[in-house]
């Protein structure tokens, strides 16, 4: 487990102290018309035994260990001492540092990789909410779909939903289509039940429509729309904004306190058991800090966080979202990566991946994109948010996916830096900052986006939407999307991610399918070859890439002496394994800060304990996460 250091209450005083040591981003700037350039972070220093003394706590012998460490890439053991690396190398160098108390386990010859790391996912408001939902994800029917419906309904009690909250795609199905409400009605005649696809549209049975009192002169959020089926159930559509579909989401019973630490528990455990050890959390509509992030509050501050958590704080209210930047700011530190934080587990990062909703430009595939210069004031909002934030030193993230909003974006970051620079500030030098998602960026962008030191988080969205997506745009737009490739040779940060839980699956192995294939969930081909990427480029932007958007890129995504101890043991091969198997394999032993967080198979005797799941009626306690036959 990793141990968090309290996320609120930091004050003032700490945070130039915050923003010294080995977290200190160097950046050099040659001026708004040349660049700036991200030197990074120094490789921490190389340790050796005698730079940890005493024997090693946990040793890993007779594995194939893949370090993306380029001094020393393959080893067959690892020593790990006091969270951190000892040793990598052969079976022999490793148990050199072999003590009475040590821990020997061995890989079977299995392949060991560094700990995943989701560059881009909603995992605190995920644990929120997953003991609530029945998951989609993996299922390879609708057929199945529908009876784990029908099954779960039995299961809820009166006044409580059955729930499927995104995750899936009606192409991974074999009727390749999505459910109707007559069938969601079939399935469930009386329990309410609600399905998310994507932030597009959402299906309601009739017994939940009758439980929200939705009429046809019902009045539907501004940007949705309600479609009440002839069978009395409904469908609600995005068009594009998924307001209306975060409404929903809120509408049925919550969990209690208790029951969402208990939820997130099991959430935790089910990344680790797919071999996550890190995830930098984006917030999320519908998800407000400080109140909804209690259940990895509790975690964290008991010291028992399985994943290291970065997150980002996403403004929820509209056109109060500089005075809630200000609030935030002034009440909180951001905790930069130091060489004090090798146990944190928990830590408030910055801001995104919202800055204000008047630039948000929702990735509705199904619906036209939308134009944010058309919105009035939304430039004079987002600079007032980008200014504050810049003199706070803050890390930006802000979500565009559209070209067109990310150049309007730009507009906006190159003028305030240069604002900030006039009135004797650092503007952008010094933080880092990124664009989430970039399906549809440009050269050109990419260019302005890399000489002002910026980052790009991309996920594997296209895999659940690709198909809707090369609809609207057309096939040759849809071969890069996103120009990944365009990205690296600009030198531009890249970190791959999951956007999970709604948009996509959790899966990151999906991710790591779709970097290497290029296909869609449907299993079509869809990313030309150039933007494809081979297995070592993709676990890399899964490792080391995803850990440059917490800072964290000198410390941990390799498997090397100094850095984290964070690792999975892998079910298969990834290296050699048929493309289409890459996104079945799991971890079979996963250790974070050099403890075990999951075993399975020989390993599953170390498994650490877990409550049962809360409320017992929970599908979690039924059908697990991702789906997994029988």
């Amino acid at each position: 487990m990793v141990r968090s250091c309290k996320h609120d209450g930091l004050n003032r005083s700490k945070i130039a102290a915050a923003r010294t040591g080995i977290g200190r981003r160097a950046f050099i700037q040659l001026g708004l018309g040349g660049a700036i350039l991200a030197t990074g972070l120094p490789l921490r220093r190389r340790v050796v035994a005698q730079d940890l003394p005493g024997p090693a706590d946990l040793i890993v012998t007779n594995a194939r260990v893949a370090t993306l460490d380029p001094i020393r890439p393959q080893a067959s053991s690892i020593a790990i001492r006091n969270g951190l690396v000892l040793q990598v190398g052969s079976n022999e160098e490793a148990l050199a540092s072999r003590g009475s108390e040590t821990r020997v386990l061995d890989a079977g010859g299995r392949t060991v990789i560094p700990g995943l790391n989701d560059s881009h996912a909603h995992v605190v408001r995920g644990g929120r909410f997953y003991n609530l939902e029945l998951r989609w994800d993996g299922v390879p029917s609708l057929e199945r779909g529908l009876a784990m419906i029908a099954e779960q309904a039995k299961r809820t009690p009166s006044g409580q939903w059955v729930r499927v909250i995104g995750g899936w795609s009606p192409y991974q199905f074999a009727e390749r289509r999505m459910p109707t409400p007559e069938e969601l009605t079939k399935a469930a005649p009386n329990t309410p039940v609600f399905v998310l696809f994507l932030y597009s549209r959402g299906f309601l049975n009739r017994a939940a429509v009758a439980a929200l009192g939705i009429t046809a002169e019902t009045q539907a959020p501004e940007g949705g729309r309600y479609e009440i089926t002839p069978d009395g159930g409904a469908i609600l559509w995005a068009e594009p904004n998924p307001a209306i579909l975060y409404q929903m989401i809120a509408a049925p019973p919550q969990l209690s306190a208790e029951e969402q630490v208990n939820s997130t528990r099991h959430f935790y455990r089910e990344l680790n058991r797919l071999g996550l050890t890190s995830a930098v959390d984006a917030g999320g509509g519908g998800h407000e800090f400080p109140d909804d992030y209690g259940g990895s509050k509790v975690l964290a501050e008991a010291g028992e966080m399985p994943i290291r958590i970065s997150y980002y704080l996403f403004a929820q209210r509209a056109n109060e979202e500089l005075q809630d930047f200000q609030r935030w700011t002034e009440g909180w530190a951001v905790n930069l990566n130091l060489a004090e934080r090798l146990d944190d587990g928990f830590v408030l990062e910055g801001a995104g991946e919202f800055l204000t909703q008047s630039a948000g430009d929702w990735e509705n595939f199904t619906a036209p994109k939308p134009n944010i210069a058309e919105r009035q004031g939304w430039s004079e909002e987002l600079t007032a948010v980008t200014r504050l934030l810049l003199r706070a030193h803050w890390p930006i993230r802000i979500h565009a996916t559209y070209d067109e909003s990310i150049g309007h974006i730009m507009d906006v970051f190159e003028a305030a830096h240069r604002a900030e620079v006039e009135a004797g500030g650092s503007g952008f030098r010094g933080i880092r900052w990124a664009i989430d998602h970039a399906e549809t960026v440009s050269r050109s962008n990419l260019e302005r986006i890399a000489n002002l030191g910026g980052g790009i988080a991309i996920q594997n969205r296209m895999a659940f939407a690709g198909e809707f997506f090369a609809e609207r745009y057309g096939d040759e737009t849809t071969r890069r999307a996103p120009p990944i490739r365009d990205m690296i040779e600009l030198g531009i940060p890249v970190g791959a991610g999951t956007d999970g839980t709604r948009v996509a699956s959790y899966n990151p192995w999906i991710t790591l399918w779709w970097l290497v294939t290029g296909k869609t969930m449907g299993g079509t081909p869809q990313r030309e070859q150039r933007h494809q990427l081979s297995r070592e480029e993709a676990l890399g932007l899964c490792t080391t890439g995803a850990a440059w958007f917490s800072g964290e890129e000198a410390l941990k995504g390799r498997l090397a002496p100094g850095q984290f101890a964070d690792l999975a043991v892998l079910s298969d091969d990834y290296f050699s394994v048929p493309e289409d198997r890459i996104k079945s394999i799991e971890s079979v032993l996963t250790v974070t800060g050099g403890q075990i967080v999951h075993g399975a198979g020989p390993f599953e005797d170390l498994a650490p304990g877990l409550p049962p799941v809360q409320p017992d009626w929970s599908p979690v306690a039924r059908f697990n996460g991702y789906y997994r036959a029988g």
